[in-house]
């Protein structure tokens, strides 16, 4: 599975409003207000939120990657957001974020969610994907940064 697959263009923002944590979070899933592929919204809410009182999913680097799993999806679903000016997400290096990936996983699809969130931090790990990120102004341009990073991952045809 990869995450050009499952990052559909239309749940990315390539300038969230949020100005804290919560709010940001919140944004991201108010996009799946009316997808075919969501049972309950605010269970997957509930979730994301639980697990974020786990452990701040900010990983480091001005990165943060909330997610969780429920039964409250039919498949694997994502957003991607950046924010103009990075906010505090009580980041494990204690540096403010300014990109979020949220990925909302299936009860019973753990493979697959655990694979995609290692992907997604081994890319946010690089400096020039990230920088790249940053620059992109668009959803198509975001969507692209994501596809041609991710072709270093997959043998494509």
């Amino acid at each position: 599975m990869k995450i050009s697959e499952i990052l559909q263009l239309n749940r990315i923002i390539p300038e969230l409003k949020g100005k804290e944590k919560d709010s940001i979070i919140d944004e991201l899933l108010d996009q799946f207000k009316d997808d075919e592929r969501i049972n309950d919204l605010k269970k997957i809410r509930d979730a994301v939120f639980e697990r974020e009182k786990i452990m701040s999913t900010g990983v480091g680097k001005g990165f943060a990657i909330p997610h969780a799993k429920t039964d409250a999806v039919k498949e694997i679903v994502a957003g991607f957001g950046k924010l103009k000016e990075p906010v505090d997400f009580e980041a494990l290096d204690g540096e403010p974020v300014n990109l979020v990936f949220l990925l909302i996983g299936k009860e019973n699809l753990v493979g697959p969610h655990i694979k995609l969130l290692s992907r997604i931090s081994r890319m946010m790990n690089k400096d020039e994907f990230r920088e790249k990120l940053m620059t992109a102004g668009t959803q198509e341009e975001i969507l692209h940064v994501f596809t041609e990073e991710e072709k270093k991952y997959f043998d494509l045809p």
